[in-house]
């Protein structure tokens, strides 16, 4: 172990310098749609109606996915005010957090060297980067999903106290619970069945002996059940669509348009475990191999956990990239003890294929400069392409020097290069995304539409939705002819619908209406003889005005 592990101030510097690079970014970019936007503005509406029980977006009952990360981030803007940073800050923490218990559990199971590799590789990880920076559920989920992974493998291992085992699965009883309020019932279905499959696979049963199940299941009840029961107290049709709708419906038929073949996922694996992808042959070697002397093997469960969890929603007939995202933290854990045996030799060229991807990305920069289309104007790629080239840059120089740190025989250090090197260099790219807020964003569109409302003015949107809108112009619009997500909504308060010929009514009444509409409904309005002047123009959108 060199000098660079053994130093503690260089391992708090270390931490300090992840956290400023983790943390400094979560505001730059503006939210977009769909998902930022909507999570954005649930919280939202529950800061300004103060009702923190019944989630709404854009004024109508949404009931969707738990009140957790709504909870947090409401909290987040009545502190920070309503921004960017704020809308994604709690998923920035859960993943941060999830980096830090990677860390603990590693160091506790295999050693002080393998839990820093191990939170290095977690924390450059392109999925898990990406991802806790980004506003949707998945990481606060996978964040308590993989608190819950190693909560239990602590309590379970060989050496655990009595008063560890109880302790610590309690924390796994917790974070399954807190998993189930950030996104539902797979918080508990995914973990329960991978004990199950542990416990068959390796012919292990007594550690149903030492799972505290009353307990836990209390203190998981304690967590949940509160909300759960207020909410369908106050909203009768919540237990019913949430249950079923959302959990049965959803995995086992294409009710939600999200249909993949069987290797969707694949690519999302592949890309998302960069930098440290070479490893992963190794790393699932690694979790099938027995530990000996051991009677709980740590590493089968690893691997249990990510191969199931990665064929459970690869057999999903409902299918997101983000859906695998809690099986990153296992990965990390198996990489890690890999990467800490590995000769220098070995290592530098694990390291050294970043170039590759560094390459690669230079290589694309002119191609994506060129590109253009009727709804991203090649001005908004070539700005995009522009943050191509430093990434690039900072990939292969990451590389290089990794390669010559290994082949140094300063392994912790190269691998601490690489893990910094590729937090930066990937999140380069996603800096440069804001180039397409313009068209992915409402923020400069609610900009111009600001100007034009007045307190007299009624904002419609006509067959056509953009999530982020409500949250730039803090205010709700009257769909028309539009339902998508909110048709259990607007079955429960059908004021919350409008249809073309209503709309047309209240139009030609009112005196400074204004409607959001695709350019397909735009020229539907025309042949209507809709009254109409176009206020405000994007490339996606056009906003129109009674003249």
């Amino acid at each position: 172990m060199n000098q660079f592990v053994q130093s503690r101030a260089a391992r708090w510097l270390a931490l300090l310098l992840f956290a400023a690079m983790w943390f400094s970014t979560l505001g730059y970019r503006k939210v977009i749609t769909p998902d930022e936007g909507r999570y954005a503005e649930i919280a939202r509406e529950m800061v300004v109606s103060g009702d923190w029980l019944t989630p709404r977006l854009n004024g109508i009952k949404y009931f969707e996915k738990p009140a957790l990360q709504y909870w947090a981030t409401a909290a987040s803007y009545s502190v920070l005010g309503q921004n960017e940073f704020a809308a994604r800050l709690w998923t920035g923490l859960t993943g941060f957090a999830a980096v830090l218990f990677a860390f603990f559990v590693s160091r506790k199971l295999w050693g002080e060297r393998v839990g820093l590799t191990a939170a290095m590789v977690l924390g450059s990880c392109t999925w898990w980067m990406a991802n806790g920076h980004f506003n949707s559920l998945d990481m606060g989920v996978s964040a308590f999903m993989s608190i819950a992974m190693g909560a239990f493998m602590l309590a379970q291992r060989d050496a655990a106290s009595k008063t560890e085992n109880r302790n610590y699965m309690l924390l796994c009883w917790a974070a399954m619970g807190l998993a189930v309020l950030s996104k539902g019932l797979i918080g508990i279905v995914l973990p329960g069945a991978v004990l199950v499959l542990y416990s068959l696979i390796n012919l292990d049963a007594r550690l149903w002996l030492k799972l505290h199940i009353g307990k836990g299941l209390l203190l998981l009840l304690l967590i949940t059940a509160p909300w759960f029961v207020a909410v369908s107290q106050a909203n009768s049709e919540f237990a019913y669509f949430f249950f079923i709708h959302e959990h049965f419906q959803r995995f086992l038929t294409t009710e939600h348009h999200r249909t993949g073949a069987w290797w969707y996922f694949v690519p999302y694996l592949l890309a998302g475990l960069m930098p440290w992808l070479s490893v992963l042959p190794q790393a699932l070697r690694q979790g099938w191999a027995k530990s000996a002397g051991e009677h709980f093997q740590p590493n089968r469960f690893l691997l249990i956990w990510a191969v199931f969890i990665f064929v459970f929603f690869s057999r999903s007939d409902s299918k997101l990239p983000s859906y695998i995202l809690p099986i990153f933290p296992a990965l990390a854990m198996l990489s890690a003890q890999v990467l800490t045996r590995l000769s220098s030799r070995a290592l530098r060229w694990h390291l050294g294929w970043l170039a590759l991807p560094g390459m690669a990305t230079l290589v694309a920069a002119p191609m994506v400069a060129r590109l253009s289309s009727e709804k991203t104007p090649q001005i908004y790629n070539a700005a995009f392409a522009g943050w191509l080239i430093p990434a690039g840059i900072v990939l292969l120089a990451t590389a290089l020097i990794s390669f010559w740190l290994a082949n140094k025989g300063r392994n912790c250090l190269a691998i601490a290069v690489t893990a910094g090197g590729a937090l930066l260099g990937l999140q380069l790219p996603m800096l440069g995304h804001e180039s397409y807020a313009h068209t992915n964003s409402a923020y400069y569109l609610a900009q111009d539409m600001q100007k034009q409302i007045t307190p007299q003015t009624t904002l419609y949107a006509i067959g056509y939705y953009d999530q982020s809108l409500p949250f730039y112009l803090k205010r709700t619009l009257q769909f028309v002819e539009y339902t998508d997500e909110f048709a259990m909504g607007q079955k429960s308060e059908p004021d919350k619908f409008m249809t073309l010929d209503a709309f047309t009514a209240h139009w030609n009444k009112e005196p400074q209406p204004m409607a959001v509409v695709s350019k397909d409904i735009y020229q539907q309005l025309q042949q209507r003889g809709l009254p109409m002047r176009v206020a405000v123009s994007d490339p996606r959108r056009t906003v129109i005005v009674k003249p």
